[in-house]
């Protein structure tokens, strides 16, 4: 009779439900996980510290409408993978944490990094959970994973203590969950969506907004369909490319006139929280209404009229087929016309810094640069003060869950390990990161996981020497403080070449394009230094997409 030990239940458990690849920082007790996985054939992803490979696992699972697995130690370890817990959690990435906790017979007398874990996890997950025997391994497994998954998708934790991981067991007694339920998508109700169809049809400024679920629910299609009947839309974030931003009718570009503006406003799949300033900037007389699958985002800053509990592309394909051939009252109207005028007025008064042959490199011209040469499947992240607000106006998305940034919580340093994470989930795409010195450095050394792993991201580090280059140093401290928020100009070109990837600096801008090429074309990890203008900020007339 063979048996087996705690990791390898695990690793099957995480095998048999579809996950082919894990991340994690390799430390006790959890050692035996990655050598099950190993074993099992899962591809490992150890990286140097727990926050980067946790952010890198939310990108993988964002990218396969899986949860991403991040497997960590005990202690300090797993008090790391809180932050990515709860980034995963407020921006609605599906992600597992398995984290391994002190041995149950050397709690209470000082363990070897002995902590409360449940409790440091709890408020920064959907659910928590502990295994209690390491014959029931494999279920604690199945149950995180669909707890990370269904519904709104969040973060869970699930602790180990030690001595069940190392525990060995008959393999005989081991039961695997070897399939998940085929779970339906909730439906809206019928009556809610005639109501809805009504106030579209009689609305004289309509405006549809897509959040990033609607990505998640891949409600590109139905969406399309409903705008083409002449409804302007504006995108969150991470919700760009659900519609490909070349649409005609996409009006982010007009964002604060189409907010203000309108008469009815469609939330898809999206929050009233900061990004759509807490759902108060919208005229007093708009109707607002709002599809989630989360019935508490029904209560919030906004004066919602219709809360629809169902998922995005459901009810997008539901409302199109209500409203069939019935005419909108916009329809021909100026309204969809003017925020299209605007949007053009809006992106011409920057031309002049996208056309700007300044030394050192205005961003915008970087941007510019990046948006012509990026193919169009390419997964583009963006993190940064003043580089991510400007990629945010002016970088274009075209398909689902194709892009990343700081996200709900404006959490920094995410971007690089997201651009991991979605190259190792999309071997085939692009994964470009367009990074502020300050964000790259906050997670600098997943290009050394990149290269180790044989992955190829993009990293193109837009440096102005600081956060929001010298704004902040010379304008919000005292006059003669030493460099805070200011930071050397350091090579950062270097990093690619620590670890034989490709690396140019760039220090002109002409430059800028064929650096961009050959690290498109090096199929290894490249790093691209851009040195910028630290006393660039981004332009008034540029932020019309904050």
């Amino acid at each position: 009779m063979s048996e087996i030990h705690g990791g390898q239940i695990a690793a099957r458990q995480l095998r048999a439900a579809g996950i082919d690849t894990i991340f994690g920082v390799v430390a006790g007790p959890m050692i035996e996980v990655f050598a099950g996985a190993q074993e099992a054939g899962l591809r490992v992803i150890g990286g140097r510290h727990e926050m980067n490979m946790g952010f890198a696992a939310s990108a993988w699972g964002w990218q396969k409408r899986l949860p991403g697995v991040l497997v960590v130690g005990s202690g300090p370890g797993m008090t790391n993978a809180i932050t990515p817990m709860h980034v995963a959690t407020e921006s609605a990435m599906p992600l597992v944490v398995l984290g391994g906790s002190a041995f149950a017979s050397t709690r209470g007398v000082g363990a070897f990094q002995e902590a409360d874990q449940l409790a440091f996890a709890a408020p920064a997950c959907k659910w928590i959970g502990q295994v209690d025997s390491t014959e029931r391994i494999g279920e604690w497994v199945h149950l995180a994973l669909g707890k990370a998954l269904q519904g709104r998708p969040g973060a869970v934790y699930l602790d180990f203590p030690g001595q069940l991981v190392s525990g060995r067991v008959a393999e005989e007694a081991v039961t695997l969950r070897t399939r998940s339920p085929e779970v339906t998508r909730p439906h809206p109700d019928p009556q809610a969506v005639d109501r809805l169809a009504a106030l579209l049809a009689r609305a004289e400024r309509p405006l549809l907004l897509v959040g990033k679920g609607a990505g998640w629910a891949e409600a590109g299609p139905a969406l399309a369909r409903l705008v083409d009947r002449g409804i302007p839309y504006v995108a969150s974030p991470m919700g760009r490319g659900v519609i490909p931003d070349d649409h005609p009718n996409f009006v982010n570009a007009a964002r604060s006139a189409a907010l203000k503006g309108a008469d009815l406003v469609i939330m898809m799949g999206g929050r009233f929280n900061w990004i759509f300033g807490m759902g108060r900037r919208f005229s007093p007389e708009a109707t607002l209404v709002q599809v989630d699958v989360e019935p508490e985002e029904m209560i919030s800053g906004a004066d919602l009229t219709l809360g629809i509990v169902a998922d995005a592309a459901v009810t997008a394909a539901a409302l199109d087929t209500a409203l069939g051939t019935t005419p909108l009252a916009s329809a021909g109207s100026a309204w969809l016309q003017g925020l299209q005028d605007t949007g053009r007025t809006n992106e011409a008064g920057v031309r002049a810094a996208l056309e700007d042959d300044a030394i050192p490199i205005n961003p915008y011209r970087l941007v510019a640069e990046v948006r012509e040469v990026l193919p169009r499947n390419a997964i583009v992240t963006a993190e940064g003060e003043t580089i991510m607000g400007i990629c945010r106006a002016m970088l274009p998305s075209y398909g689902e869950r194709s892009r990343f940034n700081a996200g709900t919580t404006g959490c920094m340093g995410t971007g690089a390990p997201y651009a991991l994470g979605a190259k190792l989930a999309r071997p085939d795409q692009p994964s470009v990161a367009v990074l502020g010195d300050y964000a790259f450095g906050a997670a600098a050394m997943v290009v050394e996981t990149a290269a180790r792993v044989g992955a190829a991201p993009v990293f193109v580090v837009a440096n102005n020497e600081g956060i929001a280059g010298h704004m902040i140093q010379d304008h919000m401290l005292p006059p003669g403080s030493p460099r805070i928020a200011s930071l050397l100009p350091a090579h950062y070109e270097k990093l690619g070449e620590l670890v034989d990837g490709h690396s140019e600096r760039v220090d002109r801008p002409e430059q800028i394009r064929p650096a961009l090429e050959r690290a498109l074309a090096a199929d290894r990890v490249a790093v691209v230094h851009v040195r910028c203008n630290p006393k660039a900020t981004r332009l008034s007339g540029a932020n019309y997409l904050q």
